[in-house]
């Protein structure tokens, strides 16, 4: 155990003011997220350096399609998570008590340079929600950017302003999950708030780069004026922001039927209007490849794994700049 940041005194109890939850914390008892624990009026965090998952993974997994397309990395994962998302694609860890293995950062940091030959680029904090692992990610991703390598969180975005602003100076990239564009998405399927997680979305594309993943859920988050507020809201930040729009299976305590593909590419259709590079996930191959929003030029074939661009971030047809960070590396 870590003495964990970002708590004070509350009465008798603590305050946590890590995430917006503002869990009251009293003696012996942990958090909503089940890893940060009131001993003795002081706030411990239990799973630093706990490591329930790791794997050398390809960065467009995460997913990540504009920041170093085909290159990979260490991915890291933990246990709790400060959401209560009904249908978690990883619940055993996130929801769980799996086994862990103790990875402290420099250890971790070691892996990932032993990796670099084969095309590791730095670390990925996924699988777990990584803003409930903040004191380890923290260290780990200073250790990284010493080291010269990259740190990427894959995260539901559902932390408070300072402890991110914190953060963010040693984050190349971001994944965060918008779970849906209405609160009362957020407030009955995953306890959280859509404010909260707007606010950390235009934080973090002002700092670095950003990627948007929301997962269709028949008849919870597909409808098509949702999808279509939610596209024009990232579109005021950056027209360039790619929205991966991931299809739902059942998982965990939800049991819905899977989102049809029709659904899929009608949102797709709806969000292309607003934004420049939209992206359909769990579709087998479908919907992966990024084109030239002008003249619709195949730049980057994730089904063959290959590119048509001499020049990183101009289209070859057209020219016209693309929004890509980094070597391609296929």
């Amino acid at each position: 155990m870590r003495e964990a940041m970002y708590y004070q005194p509350h009465e008798k109890d603590i305050l946590c003011s890590l995430c917006p939850k503002g869990c009251i914390i009293p003696e012996g008892r942990a958090g909503l997220c089940r890893v940060r624990r009131n001993i003795g009026n002081t706030l411990y965090t239990e799973n630093y350096a706990a490591c329930s998952s790791y794997a050398l993974d390809p960065i467009e997994k995460k997913p990540l399609y504009h920041f170093y397309p085909g290159s990979l990395l260490l991915s890291l994962g933990t246990w709790g998570c400060n959401f209560s998302c009904s249908f978690c694609q990883n619940w055993e860890i996130a929801q769980e008590n799996p086994q862990t293995i103790r990875l402290l950062p420099e250890r971790a940091v070691k892996l990932a340079e032993e990796q670099k030959e084969q095309g590791n680029i730095g670390i990925a904090y996924t699988y777990s929600e990584p803003s409930v692992w903040y004191e380890y990610v923290l260290d780990t991703a200073k250790e990284i950017k010493r080291a010269g390598m990259k740190n990427v969180l894959v995260t539901n975005g559902f932390i408070n302003k300072q402890p991110l602003l914190e953060i963010l100076p040693y984050v190349d990239a971001l994944n965060i999950d918008v779970k849906a564009f209405t609160n009362e998405f957020y407030h009955k399927i995953c306890a959280g708030s859509l404010d909260s997680v707007k606010e950390t979305v235009a934080l973090a594309a002002s700092a670095c780069h950003v990627e948007i993943t929301t997962l269709l859920v028949p008849g919870l988050n597909d409808d098509q004026q949702e999808i279509a507020e939610l596209a024009s809201w990232l579109g005021t930040i950056n027209k360039d922001i790619p929205l991966h729009l991931s299809r739902y299976f059942p998982n965990y305590k939800m049991k819905a039927a899977p989102t049809t593909e029709s659904t899929m590419k009608m949102a797709r259709d709806i969000a292309e209007q607003h934004l420049n590079y939209v992206y359909l996930g769990n579709m087998e191959g479908q919907g992966t490849n990024t084109y030239c929003p002008k003249c619709d030029k195949l730049l980057i074939d994730r089904n063959k794994w290959r590119s048509t661009m001499v020049d990183k971030n101009k289209c070859p047809q057209c020219g016209s700049i693309i929004s890509i960070i980094g070597d391609i590396a296929f």
